[in-house]
């Protein structure tokens, strides 16, 4: 819906999934959406030298997320927030879930007891 404004959808995209997860990596973005890594990259790049993102290197792998300190964070998150009111439910909850970074334990066990409470 934000496309013509940001003059991509994949700018929207960026946008959505870094508000919706706090952080990301390119290639994470790209699997979720299911386009090119480079296209991504390039959103993310031009973002980031406008000072809407910022981008810290983690090993060989950049993680970005949204610039709190952007002057207009606050009303940049209420205009992504009142867009994405306007995707499918399943495409709505399908974003905002929140889905393990890394598999669990072989093994660990799903629940952790506590019986010396």
């Amino acid at each position: 819906m934000l496309e013509v404004l940001f003059g991509s959808r994949n700018a929207e995209r960026v946008l959505q999934f870094l508000l919706a997860r706090d952080s990301a990596y390119a290639r994470e973005i790209a699997l979720f959406y299911d386009v090119s890594p480079s296209v991504i990259k390039k959103q993310l790049e031009k973002f980031e030298t406008g000072s809407i993102i910022v981008g810290r290197d983690i090993g060989n792998i950049r993680i970005y997320e949204l610039n709190q300190r952007n002057p207009f964070i606050k009303e940049l998150t209420a205009l992504l927030i009142k867009s994405r009111s306007t995707y499918e439910p399943e495409d709505r909850a399908r974003l905002v879930r929140k889905d393990r970074s890394r598999p669990r334990s072989k093994n660990k066990p799903l629940v952790q007891r506590r019986d010396n409470i």
